[in-house]
């Protein structure tokens, strides 16, 4: 199993994005592997692109991530281990990437596919870029 970000959902869906070119790379790397991302993930992927590509890309995108990938939501205790982690890091990870790394240790999940660089402030990460 392994862990999709934003970053990677974003950069597959806009073409002119600075990852697109690598984000296609990695797509084949990765299709057979299970996948899993969060709520939150998602709702940052699909607003990002349906404010850059509109309203029908961000909902096709929304698609393909609950067709995909096991979507996890967010409840009150994973809500605080995230910032309690996020508290940890002073502010330097987001909540959003908080959230991400608690659910990666809760499904002892080591590997994320991203291209934000702030997973490599993580121990124990490796990220896919």
């Amino acid at each position: 199993m392994i862990f999709i970000d934003a970053s990677f959902f974003i950069a597959a869906s806009i073409k002119n994005d600075q990852w697109h070119a690598r984000d296609r790379k990695i797509l084949p790397e990765i299709t057979e592997q299970d996948k899993m991302t969060s709520i939150i993930v998602l709702s940052e992927a699909v607003t990002m692109v349906g404010s850059l590509a509109g309203g029908k890309m961000g909902a096709r995108l929304y698609n393909y991530i609950m067709d995909n990938h096991e979507v996890n939501f967010v409840d009150k205790e994973l809500s605080t281990q995230a910032m309690n982690f996020f508290l940890n890091y002073d502010g330097v990870l987001s909540f959003a990437d908080s959230v991400s790394v608690q659910l990666m240790k809760q499904y002892e999940i080591d590997t994320i596919v991203s291209f934000d660089s702030d997973f490599d402030k993580v121990k124990g990460i490796v990220r896919i870029h």
